[in-house]
């Protein structure tokens, strides 16, 4: 897997990449956030590792502009990899605007390389996943192979837009995703698409997944939705 490490901070940027190829990831760095979207178009990371606090562009913007890099075969596509920003700053309102823009996950300094590492991998797993493997929630089965969904062994008619939604809802099982996220993951628009076709989308599935059972999708206001089994 190759991996993008953007920190402005040589010591610390030295210290990432030496403990990520120990554990076997091949690593590219850059220090500010004009040198991360340079990389990132030159090397195609699988997972960008992003500072927040960067010199010129700051890691809100670089996603931003990430999430923008759209572009046509055979050039390198870096619209949809997955990231992870790695900051000193801890307020709840940096990590919300952080996974609203479609960052995957949020790592304050000081850290422990060894959780550091495991939630890199916890990333990779689910965005890198078996496309074809049964998917369950509950009593909610989703077959990407057969194209086939059931809720209580009753089978759901789905359209190819909803069967695509709830897949990435369900490979995110119990994960919030946010509006930007399952735009560029179900409809391929870029982050200035219109998030209000989530909202709709959603509802067409409420009405068909969640009209008799216990409900598994929910809202997370401010940020976007999550699929997950009832409480016990």
């Amino acid at each position: 897997m190759n991996l993008l490490v953007v920190d402005d901070e040589p010591t610390v940027r030295e210290l990432l990449c030496a403990a990520l190829r120990h554990a076997g990831f091949t690593v590219a760095a850059a220090g500010t956030g004009q040198e991360a979207l340079d990389r990132a178009r030159e090397v195609s990371p699988d997972l960008v590792l992003l500072d927040v606090m960067l010199p010129d562009l700051d890691g809100f913007e670089v996603i931003r502009r990430l999430r923008e890099q759209h572009r046509p075969a055979p050039a390198p596509r870096t619209g949809h990899v997955p990231v992870v920003f790695l900051t000193a700053r801890d307020a709840t309102q940096d990590k919300i605007e952080g996974l609203v823009l479609g960052g995957d996950d949020y790592v304050t300094k000081p850290f422990d390389l060894q959780e550091l590492i495991a939630r890199i991998r916890a990333v990779l797993r689910r965005t890198s996943g078996d496309p074809t493997a049964l998917l369950r929630v509950a009593d909610l089965e989703l077959d990407p192979e057969g194209v086939q969904t059931t809720r209580a062994g009753e089978p759901v008619r789905l359209s190819p837009t909803e069967f695509r939604l709830l897949h990435y809802l369900m490979v995110n099982a119990g994960r919030t995703v946010s509006k930007p996220q399952i735009l560029g993951r179900v409809w391929d628009y870029d982050f200035n698409g219109d998030t209000g076709i989530v909202d709709t989308y959603i509802s067409y599935l409420r009405r068909k997944i969640d009209n008799g059972g216990p409900k598994l999708i929910h809202t997370v206001h401010g940020i976007g939705y999550v699929l997950r089994g009832p409480k016990s």
